[in-house]
This record gives C-alpha cells, structure tokens and sequence, in this order.
C-alpha cells in the first residue's frame, strides 16, 4: 500500500522569499525525482481552524516508509543550500507518514 509522507513548517517572514527559492528549484525538485516517490505537491495555508497551524505544506506519495530511509532520499534532502542556509531556519517543523487504507 502506498503511504504519504507530509511535512508542515513554517519560515520567519524575512527569509520565506529565499526559503521559496531554494524549495522550488532545488530542495522539492530533488526529493521527487528519489526512486520510490510517486508524486509531491506543495502548499501553503489559506486558512485553519486549528490555531497556529504551519504555513507551508507538502504531501510526497511514496510506495513505502522505507524511500526516507534511502541513500537516495538523504542525497536529495542534502542537496543545495536546503540544509545548510534553510532548515537551520525553519520554525514548528513536522513530519508525518501516512499508510494508505481505502
């Protein structure tokens, strides 16, 4: 069965320009084409009725947990300015994987 695996964060006003640039060009693009990943969308926050929810939303389809635990996928997540000059920024940061049941 197929899982999702769904990240939720947010990123200081001051940097969500770059934090944007760096997601779209290189982070996102690198960790949907990993072996296993079906599909990936981003999205950001329209509105919630839960207070404080996080602004920036992204769901990957995998065809199992085991794609997070890759080479590939920690290749991916390495890759660009991602982990050096974003992640040290990010705010409420979660992680989420989903097994797929209908």
């Amino acid at each position: 069965m197929p899982h999702i695996f769904v990240v939720q964060l947010d990123i200081p006003a001051e940097h969500e320009a770059e934090f944007n640039r760096v997601y779209d060009t290189e982070h996102f693009p690198m960790l949907s084409k990993v072996p296993g990943v079906r599909s990936a969308a981003r999205y950001r926050l329209d509105h919630s009725t839960v207070p404080g929810m996080q602004q920036y939303l992204t769901v990957y389809e995998l065809d199992s947990p085991e794609v997070l635990k890759s080479s590939a996928w920690e290749e991916a997540g390495a890759y660009g300015d991602w982990a050096t000059k974003i992640r040290p920024l990010l705010a409420s940061r979660h992680h989420s994987v989903f097994e797929r049941i209908a």
